[in-house]
């Protein structure tokens, strides 16, 4: 039989299926998991308490989901691979997956540390390959940010940022940049820029030349009203 603990974190990730975590009211979780108001507080501290440790769960499941990934010979193609198997958990787990990357208040989940562990791991493979313009620390910092930014703007602007070829665009900017191995068919030239201008920021590396900069600031401007006669 399970435990008051183990019917609240079950009740609370059900509700996430449906409804972003500032939607859900404990009452509404207590009412699913058939407890008093008071166990949440015994149990968990307060809401906030509650909603880290069910991040922490969504972590071990994003986790547990990138360890399924079949590794090749080819680390870099691996990386690739673990970039779209992030963006499809991000997808399929929308309310969780902001729940786990933008934790609010003092309580944050732990276990974002081993998802970089695993993250700098990939990374070691491919600096044991000679396929690595950088450390695997900043290497990963790099790639983590941009994937989850790829993951939020998709999930808060589908109709905007919501097309595979962003993800696409990005992820070989990103991971060309870090391992050498860049791609001459890289669709969207502003993702690409942003993604540039964010891995020579984190790694140190040489920042975007001017003229991108200048290609990024015409892309990001909106256009001018004509003006009035």
């Amino acid at each position: 039989m399970s435990t008051a603990r183990e019917r609240i974190l079950e009740a609370t990730e059900e509700l996430l299926a449906t409804k972003d975590a500032l939607a859900i009211s404990t009452r509404a979780i207590c009412d699913r998991a058939k407890v008093g108001m008071p166990e949440i507080y015994r149990q968990f501290g307060d809401k906030q308490g509650l909603l880290t440790a069910v991040a922490d769960i969504g972590f071990d499941r994003f986790l547990a989901n990138k360890r399924r990934n079949p590794l090749t010979d080819d680390p870099v193609a691996d990386l690739r691979t673990a970039w779209d198997s992030h963006v499809a958990f991000a997808l399929r787990n929308p309310h969780l997956y902001r729940l786990m990357f933008t934790p609010t208040g003092d309580s944050r989940p732990q276990a974002i540390k081993d998802a970089q562990a695993l993250l700098r791991t990939a990374l070691e493979r491919c600096g044991d390959a000679g396929r690595l313009r950088t450390a695997p620390e900043p290497a990963g910092q790099a790639i983590l940010s941009a994937n989850v930014g790829v993951c939020m703007m998709a999930l808060s602007f589908p109709e905007l940022f919501g097309s595979s070829d962003i993800s696409r665009a990005v992820r070989d900017a990103v991971i060309g940049k870090v391992t050498g191995d860049e791609r001459e068919d890289t669709r969207i030239g502003t993702a690409t820029v942003l993604a540039q201008a964010l891995v020579g920021t984190l790694t140190g590396t040489a920042p975007v030349d001017g003229a991108a900069l200048d290609h990024l600031a015409r892309s990001l401007r909106p256009p001018t009203a004509p003006s009035e006669p």
